[in-house]
């Protein structure tokens, strides 16, 4: 480390005499050393980081989107159908005919939308 320090630093006709004697350059070198780990970002960007944001993106809308009438399941396996949203709480209408029952919960606990209704 000391002989880092101690050497005088290279100058123009040292970079070139080094080149033609078929060295790499510091920078060069560098840039090969720090390949790999920008390689793992780029990898890790497109495998993993991007498609989360699309699926994240994804059910954003699907939340906004809902209405009554769609018929749902929750993040924790309640089937059933929307009755009434108000603002971030939705009104979910579970069970048969004979043994309804109305369970308020939270928007951002809809899984997915089983049957959308239909537009006509």
């Amino acid at each position: 480390m000391i002989y880092a320090f101690a050497n005088p630093a290279p100058t123009a006709g040292a970079d070139a005499a080094a080149q033609a004697a078929g060295e790499v350059s510091p920078v060069m070198a560098m840039i090969v050393q720090f390949a790999p780990l920008i390689l793992l970002v780029v990898v890790f960007y497109f495998f993993l980081i991007r498609p989360q944001r699309k699926k994240d993106k994804e059910n954003k809308m699907m939340l906004e989107s809902l209405k009554v009438g769609d018929e749902i399941c929750t993040i924790g396996g309640i089937v059933g159908k929307i009755v009434r949203i108000k603002d971030e709480k939705i009104y979910v209408e579970t069970g048969l005919k004979e043994d309804k029952s109305v369970v308020l919960m939270e928007r951002w606990a809809v899984r997915n939308v089983i049957k959308p209704i239909s537009a006509d």
